[in-house]
């Protein structure tokens, strides 16, 4: 299909009235501050409007357009973004555009007709929706078997969509011809990890083996039962530390919560050695920087033994995200919901790109743990890598 013939397709289901939502996503330029846009139909006085919705990385922004100057926009947005995934009453469509305009077009039909909700106020749209039953939110406890979020249970739905999200970023840095190899260190109850396989293999159809490891015995063999039952067949949970952990060679994406203190370092290290493409942790206590802080300057904030604890644990990720970024990694440092530790956590999340640092970068990162007398267990962890 060529790009013309895609565009005036594409624009004559839109002004049709029949669009469900889309998002365009895959920014052409890695430094453009709009991750990804949604687009929902709505009706404002009356008059129907397409509403696009901006997500940059921690504001969103809103723009109201009628149909009839939607045409400009939707060419802007094209040649901004590279992919499309489009659901309207009738069938859902996802479109490819290559770095040379080139067209993949997929088109499947729906097997049941959706009805366009053009309320302003909608609730809030999570990938998982509120109003479906899923098999593993029922069985976890989060979900009675009709598909509603129990009462106590709505922070743990919020998170567990917060999470699906990062999820949802990463798609674009996994294979696509082959089986996807994902390791979950610490994965606990594995609320989390139930919902990664359920996104990635259920939702979106990747040939995923998922592993979940855990030092407890009782809870990884509940988890395993859960899984045996819900066929779950290419997700398998370990009793097992980090540590003792040396059946990969190779991994596409690590997720590490709440790995203790330098566990999330060894988490972080095998990560980097076994070439994974995403990384995303959630770290926990956090001590070793906190016993090795020796700068004279910022004697005025240590002296203060809470405020100590929590420069550390702030630096203490800054330094992780800055290694990564060190090894060729996009890092980031992002807010994560979390109800059962903390009101708020930090998510690193990471990438890789194989950039390559330059001696700017170098300087500062020595420059700043220099300043910190830090000697970083990850650094030395990595120190071939760096």
């Amino acid at each position: 299909m060529e790009y013309i013939d895609m565009f005036q397709q594409l624009l004559k289901l839109i002004e049709n009235k029949t669009l469900i939502a889309a998002t365009v996503s895959q920014a052409r330029s890695k430094t453009d501050e709009v991750k990804r846009v949604k687009m929902k139909p709505v009706e404002l006085k009356g008059i129907y409007h397409i509403q696009l919705e901006y997500q940059y990385e921690r504001v969103l922004k809103h723009e109201n357009i009628e149909l009839t100057n939607l045409a400009p926009k939707l060419e802007e947005l094209l040649q901004q973004f590279r992919q499309v995934q489009a659901e309207f009453e009738e069938q859902k469509i996802h479109i490819q555009l290559s770095k040379k305009f080139k067209v993949l077009w997929k088109s499947d039909q729906v097997q049941t007709k959706k009805v366009v909700n053009l309320s302003h106020n909608r609730k809030k749209n999570y990938l998982l929706s509120e109003d479906t039953a899923y098999p593993f939110l029922v069985r976890l406890g989060v979900q009675t078997p009709d598909g509603k979020v129990k009462k106590q249970k709505h922070d743990k739905f919020r998170q567990i969509n917060r999470f699906v999200e990062f999820i949802d970023d990463a798609l674009e840095y996994l294979p696509k011809d082959r089986p996807v190899r994902i390791l979950d260190f610490g994965s606990g109850k594995s609320y989390l990890t139930f919902a990664l396989y359920h996104y990635l293999r259920i939702e979106k159809g990747l040939d995923i083996r998922v592993t979940g490891l855990d030092l407890k015995k009782e809870v990884i063999e509940e988890c395993q039962q859960i899984a045996n039952d819900l066929n779950y067949d290419h997700l398998e949970f370990l009793v097992g530390d980090i540590n003792d952990y040396n059946e990969e060679t190779a991994v596409d994406m690590v997720v590490t919560l709440h790995a203790c203190d330098i566990a999330t370092d060894m988490a972080l290290a095998r990560a980097v050695k076994w070439g994974a493409k995403v990384i995303l942790s959630v770290p926990c206590c956090q001590h070793e920087l906190n016993s090795q802080l020796s700068s004279p300057t910022l004697d005025v904030m240590l002296q203060h033994g809470l405020i100590k604890e929590r420069f550390a644990a702030l630096a203490t990720d800054s330094i992780r995200a800055e290694i990564l970024k060190l090894v060729g990694y996009e890092a980031q440092l992002l807010e994560f919901i979390d109800m059962e530790h903390t009101p708020k956590n930090i998510l690193i999340r990471a990438y890789f790109t194989g950039h390559k640092p330059s001696e700017d970068e170098q300087k500062k990162y020595k420059a700043f743990i220099g300043f910190l007398g830090a000697t970083p267990f990850l650094e030395k962890e990595l120190v071939e890598y760096l």
